[in-house]
């Protein structure tokens, strides 16, 4: 069959046998199992990155520069449809989903969290509005009686209720055509818990009606309830003092039920402890994402075709951070698969939010942790890597890169490699 000139960077199609030599940093080249039928016809750009003859980039996953680095036989295989075999596949299938399923009881508790501080903080406001209304009623003088003022908040009582029914139960924001709230940052991403109240109790995205409410609806029951109370403490008092100490009794009352709030509120707060050690995350982590594998976001590249799916992006200290989870023996140092892969996470959070990670987290079990740095360097590596196996795809020519057995031992698609040294 005929060969591939690469160093003509001509236009690569299926039905030739391409065995252009490697390139990369990886290693030794050995055999070539890249099916002819699973090549696609591409081009190279003067950036390096291959585009298709629509001008498509390529895209490539970070599974695939994991693969890739572990063996671009492996890589080459999983192309080919053949998937992996084994115990230890399935076990980490069960324990990724274990760790997401803890990190997501994690966010429930944060939320839960979120909630009982946002009320406790509401009802504490009313608290402060009593107290303050009752040392205005003792003080001023005025010919109106507190009867008259009760009859007009009665009244703002009642129409603020209903208006409030009437928007939990209709979508006027729909009808209005209201621009639906995203966020201003990761609005891709699924699963975001940016901010407190518009996550809480307005998801991105909330459009109400039929039974749901948002901030607006929240605002107009809260002052129904204001108003309604301090009709019903004015409806008592014959005089302005009387007015202002039932104002307190019922700020005392108040109290007591922001008292209990802030018990639930504190209760809440030993539940997310408890759930952010079972999930292992460290203390003022706040967790962005993560990945179930069905709902969350892909994230995606535009400009280098790579995409995928962190197990989570965690916030610290304000910077969003990739964490990859790593099941199965805990390693001395990083595997250098593992290492690539984070670093193409590291990517898509730059790319998909325009700020720059200082570091990803490899996660080995529960203490086992190792920081990679997002640098210059680490940058070239996985730009690298990514046009070499964008370059695989187009021309074929994928290789053994190691002589060692244990590598072959431990690869989870050795049943249909003909290149195994075991």
């Amino acid at each position: 069959m005929a060969q591939c000139n690469d160093s003509s960077r001509s236009t690569c199609r299926g039905n030739l046998d391409c065995s252009a030599p490697y390139s990369g940093d990886i290693g030794e080249v050995l055999l070539s199992v890249m099916s002819p039928s699973n090549l696609v016809a591409a081009e190279e750009g003067d950036d390096g990155f291959w585009r298709d003859e629509a001008g498509k980039i390529l895209n490539i996953s970070a599974s695939d520069l994991e693969r890739h680095a572990y063996c671009p036989l492996s890589w080459s295989l999983a192309r080919d449809g053949k998937g992996g075999k084994g115990k230890a596949i399935d076990a980490g299938r069960e324990k990724h989903a274990e760790i997401h399923k803890k990190v997501e009881n994690f966010k429930q508790k944060q939320n839960d969290l979120r909630k009982a501080l946002i009320v406790w903080s509401w009802w504490f406001t009313i608290v402060v509005i009593f107290i303050s209304d009752a040392i205005i009623f003792t003080t001023i003088t005025d010919d109106r009686t507190p009867i008259d003022i009760a009859r007009y908040l009665s009244i703002l009582s009642v129409v603020w209720l209903i208006a409030g029914l009437l928007a939990i139960y209709l979508p006027w924001r729909r009808w209005i055509n209201l621009p639906i709230e995203k966020s201003e940052e990761l609005e891709e991403l699924m699963n975001l818990d940016e901010s407190v109240i518009p996550r809480t109790f307005q998801p991105y995205g909330f459009i109400g009606g039929w039974r749901q409410g948002g901030r607006v609806e929240a605002g107009l029951l809260m002052g129904a309830t204001i108003f309604g109370l301090h009709a019903i403490g004015l409806f008592g008092a014959n005089d302005k003092e009387q007015a202002g100490f039932i104002l307190v009794t019922v700020a005392m009352v108040w109290t007591l039920l922001a008292s209990w709030q802030l018990q639930k509120a504190l209760l809440a707060d030993n539940a997310l402890e408890v759930a952010r050690i079972n999930a292992g995350l460290e203390e003022n982590t706040d967790v962005a994402y993560s990945d179930d594998e069905a709902t969350a976001g892909l994230l995606t590249d535009e400009l280098t075709g790579l995409r995928g799916r962190p197990d989570q992006i965690v916030i610290v200290d304000g910077e969003f951070i990739p964490v990859e989870q790593k099941t199965g023996r805990i390693p001395d140092r990083p595997h250098k698969s593992h290492k690539m892969q984070l670093l193409a996470y590291a990517h898509l959070v730059e790319s998909t939010t325009g700020r720059t990670p200082p570091y990803g987290v490899l996660r080995y079990g529960n203490e086992n942790l190792h920081t990679i740095e997002w640098n210059d360097e680490n940058k070239h590596l996985l730009f690298s890597a990514i046009k070499e196996v964008q370059r695989l795809m187009v021309q074929g020519g994928a290789e053994r890169n190691h002589e060692r057995k244990g590598k072959c031992e431990s690869c989870s698609r050795r049943y249909a490699c003909d290149s195994s040294l075991v």
